[in-house]
C-alpha cells in the first residue's frame, strides 16, 4: 500500500535468540514495511552459529562486528552508527530495535526526536528506560510463549482427529488401523495450508475492524508481506477470495464490490 510505513528492522544477535525470528518479522509486517533487516554480531563466534540457517531464509544481511575488547559491546556502537546512518538517508519512517540492551535507550530517544516511529523489542528483563522511550514495545518471550501454546494445541487436535479417522478406518474395515503413510505431495500441501491458515488468523486479529471484518485487500497485501511464495495458483485457485472461501473457516460478505473475511464462529 502506498501509505505505508517504511522500517529499518535492526537486530542485536548478542542478546536475542533466532528462535523469535518470526515473531519479529510478523510484528514489523503489521507496522509497515521492512526496507532494511540487519543483525549484528561476530559472525566469527561459534556462539552465533544458530543464527545462520535463520538468516539465510529470512533474507537477513548479517553486519560484522568484531569484539575488539573483551567485555565491552561493540556491537551496539555499529548498530547506533547505522540507524543514524539509516536515519540521515531519509528513506525510511521509523525503526524496529530489537535488543533486550539498556544502552539503546538514548537512541531510542534520538530517533523519536527526529519524528521516526521506534518499536522496541526485547525480553521481559528489558529495563524499563528503554522501554519507555520507544513508541511500542514488544515482549518477545511472552509472544513466543503464546505462540508455543497455540501450535500445542493445535498439534493435539490434529492428533485427535487422526485418531479418530484411524477408528472409523478400522470400524469400516475390520483390519485395524494401518501403519502411517510416507510423506507424499500431500503432506506437504497440507503443511502449507496449515501454515497460511495461521498467516490469515495474524492477519484478522490485526487488522479488522470491531466485527471482526478484514477487506480481501488488506489480506492479499499482508499475505503476501508475512510469505513471500503464497501464491493461490499454487493450491489451483485463480483468485484469492476463492482460495479463502475454500478453507472453510472464514465467514465473507460483500459490501461496495468489495470482499470482506472473518473467522467463522466454531
Amino acid at each position: 500500500m502506498e501509505n505505508d510505513l517504511r522500517f529499518a528492522i535492526l537486530i542485536d544477535a548478542d542478546n536475542i535468540s533466532e528462535r523469535y525470528i518470526k515473531i519479529i518479522l510478523d510484528e514489523a509486517s503489521n507496522a509497515g514495511l521492512a526496507t532494511y533487516k540487519r543483525i549484528y554480531g561476530d559472525w566469527t563466534s561459534p556462539r552465533l552459529a544458530s543464527w545462520k540457517n535463520v538468516l539465510l531464509e529470512n533474507s537477513i544481511i548479517p553486519m560484522q562486528q568484531y569484539s575488539y575488547t573483551y567485555g565491552k559491546n561493540s556491537t551496539d556502537s555499529a548498530m547506533i552508527i547505522d540507524a543514524m546512518d539509516i536515519l540521515y538517508s531519509g528513506t525510511v519512517d521509523g525503526f524496529c530495535i530489537v535488543s533486550s540492551d539498556s544502552d539503546f535507550t538514548r537512541l531510542a530517544a534520538r530517533l523519536r526526536e527526529s519524528g521516526m516511529q521506534v518499536i522496541g523489542m526485547g525480553e521481559e528483563k528489558t529495563p524499563e528506560p528503554f522501554i519507555s522511550a520507544c513508541n511500542q514495545f514488544k515482549y518477545l518471550d511472552l509472544l513466543y510463549a503464546q505462540q508455543q501454546a497455540e501450535e500445542r494445541e493445535e498439534r493435539r487436535r490434529e492428533e485427535a482427529e487422526r485418531a479418530a479417522a484411524a477408528r472409523e478406518r478400522a470400524s469400516q474395515g475390520g483390519r485395524g488401523a494401518q501403519a502411517p503413510a510416507p510423506e507424499s505431495p500431500k503432506s506437504d500441501r497440507r503443511r502449507d495450508l496449515k501454515r497460511v491458515r495461521r498467516a490469515i488468523d495474524a492477519i484478522l486479529d490485526q487488522f479488522s475492524d470491531e466485527d471482526g471484518w478484514v477487506s480481501s485487500g488488506v489480506l492479499g497485501d499482508q499475505l503476501g508481506r508475512r510469505l513471500p511464495d503464497f501464491d493461490v495458483r499454487n493450491f489451483g485457485f485463480k483468485k484469492l477470495t476463492s482460495f479463502v472461501k475454500s478453507l472453510g473457516s472464514y465467514e465473507y460478505d460483500a459490501q461496495d464490490k468489495q470482499i470482506y473475511f472473518r473467522a467463522r464462529e466454531e
